[in-house]
């Protein structure tokens, strides 16, 4: 059973939103690679709204909140583990990948391939994290790539200055 149909039968608004939060918006549906496409959100939302840092941090702890939540629902309605179409853990875990550097292109394009390299390697402990239940399982993993991507980008940045 597709996750759309799974949330169709209790039309409760709340799941309606649940399932647009843990698409980011759609992303999810992207044919080919839905987890880059989930990046890709993150990184254009990060490029085009003036985050001031406060607003960097605001923004990735509603994504990170609400997005376990959102990964809750879809996850337990669709009863599969961690489907492909939630894609809204890539938006935190690129997020975090660039958290406390400033937004400029390089550093942007850096921690999305950095981010994106984590996440489909998943060294420890972020290949153990998605046996955590629930939305909390779905997420973790993403945010301990998101993690290692941004101590390597500060690294980089301490030792050469770029990006």
């Amino acid at each position: 059973m597709d996750v759309k149909s799974a949330l169709r039968r209790p039309s409760a608004p709340a799941a309606r939103a649940a399932l647009l939060i843990a698409t980011a918006f759609g992303a999810g549906y992207s044919p080919i690679a839905p987890g880059t496409a989930g990046s890709a959100v993150a990184l254009v939302i990060l490029w085009l709204v003036p985050f001031s840092r406060t607003g960097v941090v605001v923004f990735f702890a509603a994504v990170t909140i609400a997005g376990t939540w959102a990964a809750h629902v879809v996850e337990a309605a669709a009863r599969e583990k961690d489907p492909g179409t939630i894609v809204i853990d890539e938006v935190a875990g690129m997020t975090l990948a660039v958290l406390l550097l400033p937004l400029t292109v390089p550093v942007l394009l850096a921690g999305f391939v950095l981010f994106r390299l984590f996440d489909v390697v998943k060294p420890f402990p972020a290949n153990r994290a998605q046996a955590l239940p629930g939305g909390l399982g779905v997420m973790v993993d993403d945010l301990i790539a998101g993690l290692y991507a941004l101590v390597v980008l500060l690294a980089a940045r301490v030792v050469t200055g770029w990006p």
